[in-house]
């Protein structure tokens, strides 16, 4: 039946079957939204588990021959941290704008998109100190 049905209005039941339904569809986008925060951050704790893997096979490594080689694996890693960030970014962002909280607060998209960058732009100055830096010493 249609909702302009003189039938429907006045049947208190479905008032209340229709706002317990409002109800539950309001929580599980909230629950959708802390999902989406838990899984943001755990793509910035795998983000940081690349770095530190590229760090770890540099110290590891250091004295691999050739040289250049534990430089170029170290540097794959911590690109794929970059990658990781970024994409985990845009993903975040993406479905947060198509999302909106009831109960709980959303996060603001400046402080996502400011952690992704910062972690990408710390990654990357960590691949110019490893190309550039040699035992403390630019160059050589």
């Amino acid at each position: 039946m249609a909702a302009t049905d003189p039938d429907d209005r006045d049947d208190p039941e479905k008032d209340i079957s229709t706002k317990m339904a409002e109800n539950r569809t309001d929580w599980a986008e909230d629950r959708t939204i802390l999902a989406l925060e838990r899984t943001f951050a755990g793509w910035m704790r795998t983000a940081f588990a690349a770095i530190a893997i590229g760090i770890g096979f540099r110290a590891l490594f250091g004295e691999f021959d050739p040289p250049w080689l534990a430089k170029a694996i170290a540097t794959m890693f911590i690109s794929l941290a970059i990658v990781f960030a970024i994409g985990a970014e845009r993903r975040a962002c993406k479905a947060f704008n198509r999302l909106s909280s009831h109960a709980v607060d959303s996060p603001n998209m400046p402080n996502i998109k400011w952690i992704a960058w910062a972690i990408s732009a710390g990654a990357a100055l960590l691949i110019v100190a490893l190309w550039v830096l040699n035992d403390g010493d630019i160059g050589g």
